[in-house]
């Protein structure tokens, strides 16, 4: 299927690796031309590297935060009018609610919620005026599953949650669509980062714990992320302009619930 993007411009945060890299890789496929972002300079630009190399698309790495305002800045330099925005940030450490000040909060609030809505911010009023945007926010499926251990994550994406769910249905008339992708497992360093922490707290060797991780999973395996950029840039897409303001869940059947 030609999704009918090609020579649009996106945007796409914490590129350098997983779902990020994946997301962009993905839309490049699609001759869309990518900025790709990360804080690591060295990592980004080699991934723009590969990606321009396979599909001959202008991909332009920044090396930055993008949840402050310089890096957004830097961003927004490289790709002023971006069609397409993938909001990607790396969930925040895991542990116990217990132990986070609030500094611990307010990091985890701007890096998995307030990053994200000053970047729509930012660049929805374009979008509306050239009758087409497409954003895409990936979160987590902790929104509708909550995990113990990751706290700081499941309230700030659900704070995520609650914004798209009221401003997606403001813009959706100007053909600009705000959807979440809430992805499950899927086999990336975070994934195993987590795995490890799970593991530790449980008293289990990694190895115990992917195994118990894996056997909740009704596909029976971990994810590949370019299953998800593939999702992601069907929701970027032309044929997507009716799906606004929706939740995704992408995990391989492990929620258990029929809503």
């Amino acid at each position: 299927m030609d999704l009918g993007i090609a020579g649009k411009k996106a945007i796409v945060g914490g590129a350098s690796a997983g779902l990020g890299r994946a997301c962009a890789l993905a839309l490049a496929r699609e001759g869309v031309d990518v900025t790709i972002v990360a804080r690591t300079a060295v990592n980004i630009k080699a991934v723009a590297k590969e990606i321009g190399s396979e599909t001959g698309v202008k991909v332009i790495p920044v090396a930055a935060d993008i949840n402050s305002d310089e890096g957004r800045a830097a961003v927004l330099q490289a790709c002023p009018e971006p069609d397409i925005i993938v909001n990607n940030s790396g969930g925040p450490p895991t542990g116990n609610f217990r132990d986070w000040d609030r500094q611990a909060w307010l990091a985890a609030l701007n890096n998995n919620m307030l990053g994200a809505v000053f970047m729509i911010k930012e660049t929805v009023d374009g979008m509306i005026a050239r009758k087409f945007g497409r954003i895409v926010n990936i979160t987590s499926s902790a929104v509708k599953a909550p995990i113990s251990i990751l706290g700081l994550s499941n309230s700030a994406r659900a704070g995520l949650t609650g914004f798209v769910a009221g401003t997606s249905r403001e813009v959706a008339k100007h053909n600009v669509t705000i959807n979440n992708l809430l992805p499950g497992d899927f086999d990336t360093g975070r994934h195993q980062e987590n795995t490890r922490a799970l593991a530790k707290v449980q008293n289990r060797t990694y190895e115990e714990m992917k195994a118990i991780r894996t056997a909740a999973v009704a596909a029976g395996r971990f994810g590949d992320p370019l299953e998800l950029g593939n999702l992601c840039a069907y929701l970027c897409s032309d044929q997507a302009g009716f799906i606004t303001g929706q939740n995704l869940l992408i995990d391989g059947g492990k929620y258990p619930g029929t809503f």
